[in-house]
């Protein structure tokens, strides 16, 4: 993480990008518009989950934006997710090529008849970002659950 005494426009209109490129997986996957959330990925993007962060050996391991799908269709089985969007660091930055670190609490609601649960998720994002014609993509996203929680709602 750098100080910035001074920020060239061209590098804060990157940072801004970036941070529309994170906020939008979090709006598409609380849309369900598993379409538009592949769109922000490179097609041979690189996507690894860690379900316990502590474990080197990653959950699941993919190496295309269309193998995507039927993770981001799996939100599917949820009432409605929230994922809120926290702190976000840009570790490196190009004209063409960063990398960052984002946090992120997922809330995803689960409803069976009378009974509510909801499941709190704190992840991590590792990310490497590519701009390709002007618009910058996730090319690889290793994504890190450091814990879960579950809830009964009234």
């Amino acid at each position: 993480m750098g100080k910035h005494v001074s920020i060239s426009p061209e590098e804060t209109a990157d940072r801004l990008a970036i941070r529309e490129l994170l906020e939008a997986y979090a709006h598409c996957a609380d849309r369900r518009d598993a379409r538009g959330q592949m769109a922000l990925f490179t097609a041979d993007t690189h996507f690894v989950v860690y379900m316990d962060a502590k474990n080197p050996t990653p959950s699941m391991e993919l190496h295309a934006r269309e193998e995507l799908a039927p993770v981001f269709a799996d939100l599917n089985k949820y009432a409605a997710t929230m994922h809120f969007v926290g702190q976000s660091t840009i570790l490196s930055l190009s004209d063409v090529r960063g990398t960052g670190e984002t946090y992120c609490l997922a809330h995803h609601l689960t409803i069976a008849g009378e009974k509510r649960q909801l499941m709190i998720a704190a992840l991590r994002y590792y990310d490497t970002f590519v701009k390709i014609d002007g618009t910058w993509f996730f090319a690889e996203r290793l994504l890190y659950v450091d814990w879960l929680e579950e809830r009964s709602l009234s």
